[in-house]
């Protein structure tokens, strides 16, 4: 884990700052069974354990350009805090990112984002605090040589598309024509679970529920076995032409 001095002040910054937020859906409130288990000092996210990996493809306008994988790596604690980690990865043609998502353990938003991103030879640091409390994002950007800082204010909890994903995948309740305000730090969107599907996926056909956001933005189709896993992701990766596309997955232990 990253020992910067940007990372250290986010984190007293938000150790200063931070009460746990609540959900504007009760189709998010944590399960009780997990809140037990995680209170016994358990690692117990169900349908998903730490470890859990999985592998995407990325395609632009059905040509391949690269490879993407999220990994839930479960509780991470840093300075006493317990914190939530999922890390994303894509590498592409002239482009890297990688994400570090740190996240309430009890409600899956978002605490600190640590993003470094490489895009043709230009590259970026970027740490994105979250005061969950008083809707306040603050975005420091190491790039060529200087830092700058900038502040955003959303009134109401603050998310993450891959935070929504596995709190969805976690407690949703995957019901056709459920409907959620999610605000994101550049905008705010509504995501609608529209319909029961089959999409190919790992050289495999699967049933999937199908999301997507007004205004659009991304598409997400999740499987609806038990496992809830993210099938094909779209518009996570620049523009929304580009899907991601599970090409494998790795259960968690």
């Amino acid at each position: 884990m990253r020992n910067s001095k940007i990372f250290l002040t986010a984190l007293f910054f938000l150790l200063g700052s931070m009460t746990s937020c609540s959900s504007e859906s009760d189709h998010f409130s944590q399960n009780q069974k997990n809140k037990e288990a995680f209170n016994q000092g358990q690692q117990t996210f169900s349908p998903f354990l730490p470890g859990e990996t999985i592998k995407y493809s990325i395609k632009n306008l059905g040509i391949n350009a690269g490879e993407a994988t999220i990994t839930f790596e479960g509780i991470k604690k840093i300075n006493g805090k317990d914190f939530l980690l999922i890390v994303f990865k894509a590498n592409a043609i002239n482009f890297f990112d990688e994400e570090k998502i740190y996240s309430d353990p009890e409600t899956f938003y978002p605490l600190i984002v640590e993003r470094d991103l490489n895009i043709f030879g230009k590259k970026e640091k970027i740490t994105e605090v979250y005061d969950q409390k008083n809707g306040v994002i603050r975005i420091i950007k190491k790039a060529g040589g200087k830092t700058t800082e900038q502040t955003i204010s959303k009134q109401g909890a603050i998310d993450n598309i891959y935070c929504f994903i596995y709190r969805y995948r976690q407690s949703g309740k995957f019901q056709v024509g459920e409907s959620f305000s999610v605000k994101l730090p550049t905008k705010d969107v509504i995501i609608n679970l529209v319909k029961e599907t089959k999409i190919k996926a790992a050289g495999k056909e699967y049933s999937s529920y199908y999301l997507q956001t007004n205004p659009a933005q991304y598409k997400v189709w999740i499987d609806t076995s038990e496992k809830k896993v993210p099938l094909r992701i779209n518009g996570a990766v620049g523009v929304s032409s580009t899907a991601m596309i599970m090409n494998a997955y790795q259960d968690g232990k």
